[in-house]
């Protein structure tokens, strides 16, 4: 099992991550990220951006219990 965390996200940005997370398939997200402002869908494209770089980073570096590139990410989107 995949677990991670993100770093630095506000309280809209962490319930749209964990919104997206429990759908769990991809036309699911997509119709929901559908609904959503324009202001919201540029945020979960960013967050699902973020959940890539953390899943790849935790494939090759299993022992890092953060990840620096998701952080650098993380701290451009919500500047």
């Amino acid at each position: 099992m995949i677990q991670f965390e993100l770093y630095g996200l506000n309280n809209r940005q962490q319930v749209l991550a964990d919104i997206m997370w429990d759908l769990r398939e991809w036309d699911d997200v997509q119709a929901f990220i559908d609904t959503l402002p324009r202001r919201e869908r540029a945020e979960c494209e960013s967050i699902i951006e973020m959940m890539r770089m953390a899943v790849v980073e935790q494939c090759y570096h299993p022992e890092r219990t953060q990840f620096p590139e998701a952080e650098n990410v993380i701290k451009r989107v919500i500047r």
